[in-house]
C-alpha cells in the first residue's frame, strides 16, 4: 500500500468519511547553488519520490482540526474565527498555520476542516519536508476554498512567507519552487530573482543517491539566519541590490574594506553561483566528470567559506567520492549543519558506491546510514 493509500485509509477511519481532496508535494534534494536562494541568485534542485500527503475536507465550523498520521495522530487545532498563532506544543502544525494566516492576508475566506497530514521525508535531513507540507498544504486549502486562483508559482511563494514569517525561518524560495515545478527526469534550473523555471535533464543513466548523515539539523535554531544577514550586510557595504549583482572582480576589488568573515560569506555565494550556472550546462552535455568538479568545488566552498558544515559531513563527502570516482560527485545538500549529502553516481555503480558507504561511514549513534536511491519526480499534483 503506497502512503496516498494508507493516508487517504487513515482519513476514512479517523473523521468517518472520505476526504474532499487530498494533495502530493515532494521534497527535494539541491544538487547544487546553496544560500544562493535567498541572495536573489541560481539554484539546481530536484524534486524526489518523498513526499508529503495532506487530505482535507470541510467541516460545518470554523475549527481547523490537523492530525499528523506520523506522530501518533497527534492533533493541534486552531479556529478561524480568532486570530492564528504558534503551537508550542505541536511544532510540525505551525507551517499549516503559518499557510492559513498567509491565506486569509490574501482575502482567502477560509472555513473550517479536518486536515490529516503524513509523508516519508526524513526530519532533519535537508531534504526540505517543511517546503513540501507547506506546499502541500497551500494547495490543498487553496485548492479547497479558492480553487483556480493560485499557480504553482504563487503556491510557493505562499509557502515560503508561511515559513518566513509565521515560522521564523528566513528561507529562500528555491524548496517550495522545486516541490512545486518538479519535473520528472529532470533537475530545474531557477533563478531566484525572477522566478524563472527551467528544466534541465538529468544526464541518461544517472542515479541521485542520497545519504543521510544521522546529524539532524535545526535551522531556526541554527546559523541559517545568521548567514542571510551576513549577507545582505555584504551587499548593502557594496550598494548592490543582493549578491547575485556582485562579480567576483568586484568582491576582490572590495576586499580590503570588509571584514575577513563577511568577504568569505560573500564569496561563497558569488562563486556558487557561477557554479551553478556551469553546472547546468554540464548537466545538458551529459559531462558527469565537470559535474564531479563542480559539486566538490561547492562543498569546498561551504566547509571553508561559509562554514556550513560538519567534520562528519566532510568524511561522508570525502567517502562517496572516493568510491564515485571521477565520474560524478557528491556535497552536502541543505542549509548546512547536518543531514544529508547528494551525489549523482552512474547508474551501474550505485550498487558498489552504496556498499563502500555502508561499510565505511557510521551515524552519531554507532549506526548504518539511510542511503536512498532517488529520480526527478514531478512536482506537486492532486490525488
Amino acid at each position: 500500500m503506497t502512503l496516498a493509500d494508507r493516508t487517504l485509509a487513515r482519513f476514512a477511519a479517523i473523521v468517518g468519511a472520505a476526504p474532499d481532496l487530498a494533495v502530493r508535494a515532494p521534497g527535494r534534494v539541491n544538487l547544487i547553488g546553496e544560500h544562493t536562494d535567498y541572495n536573489d541568485g541560481f539554484v539546481l534542485p530536484a524534486a524526489i519520490g518523498l513526499q508529503s500527503i495532506v487530505a482535507v475536507r470541510r467541516r460545518p465550523d470554523s475549527i481547523v482540526r490537523v492530525i499528523a498520521a506520523d506522530f501518533g495522530d497527534a492533533v493541534s487545532e486552531f479556529d478561524l474565527a480568532k486570530p492564528i498563532a504558534r503551537d508550542a506544543d505541536q511544532p510540525w502544525c505551525n507551517y499549516i498555520r503559518g499557510v492559513a494566516s498567509v491565506l486569509q492576508a490574501e482575502g482567502v475566506d477560509l472555513g473550517g476542516l479536518d486536515m490529516l497530514v503524513a509523508g516519508d521525508i526524513p526530519q532533519g535531513s535537508g531534504l526540505s519536508s517543511s517546503a513540501s507540507l507547506s506546499v502541500a498544504s497551500g494547495m490543498a486549502l487553496g485548492g479547497l476554498f479558492a480553487p483556480g486562483r493560485f499557480d504553482a508559482t504563487q503556491i510557493a511563494l505562499i509557502a515560503q512567507r508561511a515559513e518566513c514569517d509565521f515560522v521564523g525561518m528566513r528561507c529562500g524560495n528555491m524548496d517550495q519552487l522545486a516541490s512545486a515545478h518538479g519535473a520528472d527526469g529532470h533537475a530545474l534550473l531557477i533563478d531566484c530573482r525572477n522566478l524563472d523555471v527551467r528544466p534541465v535533464a538529468l544526464p541518461a543513466e544517472t542515479a541521485i543517491l542520497i545519504v543521510h548523515s544521522g546529524i539532524s539539523r535545526g535551522l531556526v535554531d541554527g546559523h541559517y539566519n545568521e548567514r542571510r544577514a551576513q549577507c545582505e550586510a555584504v551587499a548593502r557595504q557594496l550598494g548592490a541590490p543582493a549578491l547575485r549583482d556582485v562579480t567576483g572582480e568586484q568582491l576582490e576589488t572590495a576586499q580590503p574594506d570588509l571584514d575577513l568573515v563577511a568577504y568569505r560569506r560573500a564569496r561563497h555565494v558569488v562563486t556558487e553561483n557561477a557554479r551553478t550556472l556551469a553546472a547546468a550546462d554540464a548537466m545538458t552535455s551529459g559531462d558527469l566528470v565537470a559535474l564531479g568538479e563542480l559539486m566538490a568545488a561547492s562543498h569546498a566552498s561551504m566547509r571553508d567559506d561559509f562554514e556550513i558544515t560538519l567534520p562528519a559531513i566532510d568524511a561522508l563527502v570525502a567517502e562517496l567520492q572516493t568510491a564515485i570516482g571521477q565520474s560524478g560527485g557528491a556535497r552536502m545538500t541543505g542549509g548546512g549543519f547536518g543531514g544529508a549529502v547528494v551525489a549523482l553516481v552512474e547508474a551501474d555503480a550505485v550498487e558498489a558506491v552504496v556498499a563502500h558507504i555502508e561499510a565505511r561511514y557510521r551515524t552519531p549513534k554507532g549506526t548504518k546510514p539511510l542511503v536512498m536511491v532517488e529520480r526527478a519526480h514531478d512536482g506537486a499534483s492532486f490525488l
